[in-house]
């Protein structure tokens, strides 16, 4: 069902962007207080990058095959090239059967040293620890919520108190795929925070870097919270990165690293490597990528999950698809971890792995917004702070090639750009207004693009009463975000992108200026919200300097002509004060 804000489509490219349910008419929720960012000190400008094995080693991990993936990481350049993060998964502890995990005398997991022997007083997956800081990455590890129905059974202790297990856990079942056999946990109940914290504490002691939390959702926030909590008691840098969750959101936001915002990736039966993936598979987070990218940013990413890219015709998917593949992982700025044999890769598939500006597009931390969506033909694109543009022209038709035509004024784009491809070894593309390109089925145009004179349409919104730029509060991305007025500092929060659409695009031109619930009435607030090409988002600038909205006639105003930092911005009766105009900069 088509919006009735879509725009005509020109030529056969453009549609419109996703829909949300204000667009739709839905009541908008109310603007989110502050949400304060996971303080642990990792990712915060950038997702993290590595190997994980879930998508090789599956169900049938050792410690010799995971050190062959660790010396394949170094010897095959790929550490240098940014992903430095080594991540055992599932299976590396006992599982005897639906009991659950064996436990020690504290009701933690106990490691199967048969596959992954200790040595010298340490345990075995402390040993693994220390050999993958040997090589100079740093090490993760894997661990689901709840307690183990075998150390309720057993009414283990909770160390450092007079506690045990059965005193905490629940009679309900908590998720865990493979082994099963883990009950909830009440943390209402003594001892519950404390049996986490002895846990996380294990994991700190043994080296751990990176927990995979799985089996996580909304019904597990308290797991997640005390996981959290717990991880930043060790005091040792730990990231959280929070498997299944299949969704994004403010919570998230402030209490782990990354979320998955879809199941695996991978395409065959589970315990099998091959296929790595599959088209359907890595089609689906298309939407994925549009719907969660505004929580994402500054120390927490989502993620799209592990690459299937890397062996070849063991991928499951094409070489254009492959491109695809990683090119929305890093216009997404998903994390960016391998999934492959690494001591099995293709020569192509590595140069993909290792191409230097797909790994500059993910790692810039910018999220990119979907512009476009229109049968097979999607555009996500994002502006850097020096003005460059990354846009990905995606073809998800898997038996024609489609021709595009992308009206760089559709984005914001003023005038002419030097276009250049982004995968093919930065092949100038020539200088344009238009970029008209044909796409392979399944494949991806990624190109830069840099305005041919100014900033191509982008600068600050100053004040004329304060003297002080259009802010978005925290440069934060999360939907109901205020805009304020504060010191101009040049910061991606205070630069504004009119689009030919009658947009002014916020936060790297992937968000815009809203009108709270298309309020008509002076005293409605504006705030920052998920583009959607509704008439609550359209602006026009006059020539005077004040902006009107065009739903209500109103102006742009900073609520009682106030001066001070952090003073909110709101629709008024225009009235032609200085509270009212606005000067671009840097245009």
């Amino acid at each position: 069902m088509k919006s009735r804000w879509m725009v005509p489509a020109l030529a056969v490219a453009l549609g419109v962007g996703l829909l949300t349910p204000q667009a739709m008419g839905a009541p908008q929720a109310a603007a989110p207080a502050a949400v304060p960012m996971i303080d642990n000190g990792i990712g915060v400008d950038a997702p993290l990058m590595g190997w994980s094995g879930w998508g090789f080693l599956q169900r049938d991990p050792s410690a010799a095959k995971f050190r062959a993936q660790v010396d394949a990481l170094v010897s095959t350049g790929l550490k240098d090239a940014g992903y430095n993060y080594a991540n055992m998964d599932d299976f590396y502890y006992k599982c005897p059967g639906s009991q659950g995990p064996d436990v020690d005398s504290y009701g933690r997991w106990v490691t199967d040293e048969a596959l992954f022997p200790g040595s010298g007083g340490k345990d075995g997956m402390h040993v693994l620890g220390d050999y993958v800081h040997s090589k100079g990455l740093k090490y993760g590890l894997y661990v689901t919520p709840g307690i183990s129905a075998q150390a309720v059974a057993k009414k283990t202790r909770i160390m450092g108190t007079s506690y045990t297990a059965d005193q905490i856990a629940l009679t309900s079942s908590a998720q865990n795929f493979n082994c099963k056999g883990m009950l909830n946990i009440d943390y209402s109940k003594p001892g519950a925070q404390e049996f986490i914290d002895s846990w996380a504490q294990m994991f700190a002691d043994w080296g751990v870097d990176y927990l995979k939390l799985d089996g996580v959702g909304p019904s597990k926030t308290a797991d997640v919270r005390a996981w959290s909590q717990a991880l930043e008691k060790t005091g040792r840098p730990i990231a959280l990165n929070l498997s299944a969750s299949l969704s994004a959101s403010p919570t998230w936001s402030e209490l782990a690293n990354s979320w998955r915002i879809d199941g695996d990736i991978g395409a065959s039966p589970r315990g099998y490597s091959f296929p790595l993936t599959s088209w359907t598979n890595v089609s689906r987070r298309f939407d994925d990528a549009a719907r969660y990218q505004p929580y994402a940013g500054k120390g927490g990413w989502n993620d799209l999950d592990s690459f299937g890219v890397g062996n070849g015709e063991n991928n499951g998917i094409t070489v254009p698809q492959r491109q695809s593949h990683m090119a929305l992982w890093a216009l997404a700025s998903s994390q960016y971890m391998l999934g492959a044999d690494l001591t099995n890769l293709d020569p192509g598939d590595m140069a993909l792995l290792t191409n230097r500006r797909l790994i500059q597009i993910d790692q810039d931390g910018i999220p990119a917004a979907r512009v476009i969506k229109d049968g097979h033909q999607q555009v996500f694109a994002k502006r850097e702070a020096n003005g460059t543009w990354y846009i990905g022209m995606f073809n998800t038709d898997t038996t024609s090639s489609h021709t595009f035509s992308l009206p760089l004024a559709r984005l914001g784009l003023s005038g002419t750009a030097r276009i250049t491809d982004m995968i093919n070894n930065d092949k100038p593309l020539g200088t344009v207004s238009t970029y008209t390109t044909s796409v392979a089925p399944g494949g991806v145009a990624l190109i830069s693009a840099v305005a041919t004179s100014g900033t191509g349409g982008t600068g600050s919104l100053v004040n004329a009463g304060s003297g002080k730029c259009l802010d978005v509060n925290g440069a934060v991305y999360l939907p109901g975000t205020k805009t304020q007025i504060w010191e101009c500092n040049g910061g991606l929060n205070q630069l504004i992108t009119p689009t030919s659409t009658g947009e002014l695009r916020t936060m790297a031109a992937t968000e815009c200026l809203d009108v709270f619930e298309n309020g008509t009435t002076p005293g409605t607030r504006v705030s920052q919200w998920n583009c959607h090409g509704g008439s609550s988002q359209k602006w026009t600038v006059r020539s005077d300097g004040t902006i009107v909205g065009q739903n209500s006639g109103l102006c742009l105003d900073v609520t009682g002509g106030r001066t001070a930092n952090g003073t909110e911005l709101q629709l008024w009766t225009c009235n032609g004060s200085t509270a009212q105009k606005f000067t671009w900069a840097g245009r």
